[in-house]
């Protein structure tokens, strides 16, 4: 169902009771709420969560920004490793009002909130600037953005900028994800090939937007390094990251947790940047910590 959320149009999936609690799930860079995998939804309803999953704005099914143009990213890049300012059309801090707006929309006073990889950068930002919305925390695969954090290593970097052989072909794009995927997924639990195929398939088909893509890493860049903003944070927090993340080294989840008062932090050995089937009942447990400590 559509949903007007901070005057944007959010494509939006309301799961388990109205009475459950709830919690708000915001996923990353470029993906949409169906990476957050129904029977991984359905193990949180069952312990009494109501559950929002939604597509952040220019992506999915939710309101384009195409009228914004398409960012010149190498240009932002250089710009931000020179320390100089960069501008985007929309703003992360913009993304959490959406997911507070959201909240408006379904008359949910505040919610236990989590967030992975950029969707963990804006459950920040929302836990900043809209305290009294967020119950709890849950921060996964994500960072503060410091400078001083290791970076991905050429070959992830390389497999992130490239593109599909034949852009306008399905099967050629969903190719290129699942190459992707064997590059930043885990090593410990690595996923079969139909599996990818199936779920990757899914979202291609249901939308694809490498243009929308581009605007929300140009957020991502123009937002530079929340360190400053995050001992603002009263929420109870957990941070869960994968000690063998090639995307998002594990180094920033060390940096969080030192960052956030009280925050708890859990590595799990053989975990990338995906979310991997046998470690859901471990995401699950790790969300009903932060949220019992609400």
């Amino acid at each position: 169902m559509k949903i007007a959320a901070n005057d944007v149009l959010l494509e939006v999936e309301d799961h388990g009771p109205t009475d459950g609690t709830p919690l708000l799930l915001i996923m990353g860079l470029g993906m949409q709420l169906v990476a957050w995998h129904e029977e991984f939804v359905d193990s949180l309803v069952q312990r009494g969560f109501r559950v929002i999953r939604f597509d952040n704005r220019d992506i999915g099914l939710s309101q384009r920004f195409d009228h914004l143009g398409v960012p010149n990213l190498p240009v932002l890049g250089v710009r931000a490793a020179l320390g100089l300012a960069v501008h985007s059309g929309y703003s992360l801090a913009d993304m959490a009002a959406d997911t507070a707006g959201l909240l408006d929309a379904l008359n949910i006073p505040a919610a236990h909130v989590c967030g992975a990889s950029m969707g963990g950068m804006i459950a920040q930002h929302m836990a900043v600037r809209h305290p009294d919305r967020v119950k709890s925390l849950t921060l996964m695969m994500t960072t503060s953005g410091a400078r001083k954090l290791p970076q991905p290593s050429m070959r992830v970097r390389a497999a992130l900028i490239k593109r599909p052989a034949r852009p306008a072909d399905v099967d050629s794009i969903i190719a290129h994800y699942v190459q992707l995927y064997r590059v930043i997924g885990s090593p410990g639990y690595p996923a079969g090939d139909e599996f990818l195929q199936r779920r990757l398939g899914l979202s291609v088909r249901r939308s694809y937007r490498p243009r929308g893509v581009a605007r929300q890493l140009a957020a991502i860049i123009a937002d530079g390094d929340r360190s400053a903003l995050l001992a603002k944070i009263t929420a109870p927090t957990a941070v869960l990251h994968g000690r063998d993340d090639p995307l998002v080294p594990v180094a920033a989840a060390h940096d969080l947790a030192a960052k956030i008062a009280g925050a708890s932090l859990d590595i799990i050995d053989g975990w990338g940047h995906d979310l991997p089937m046998p470690l859901w009942p471990r995401f699950v447990q790790v969300i009903e910590g932060a949220a019992s400590r609400a």
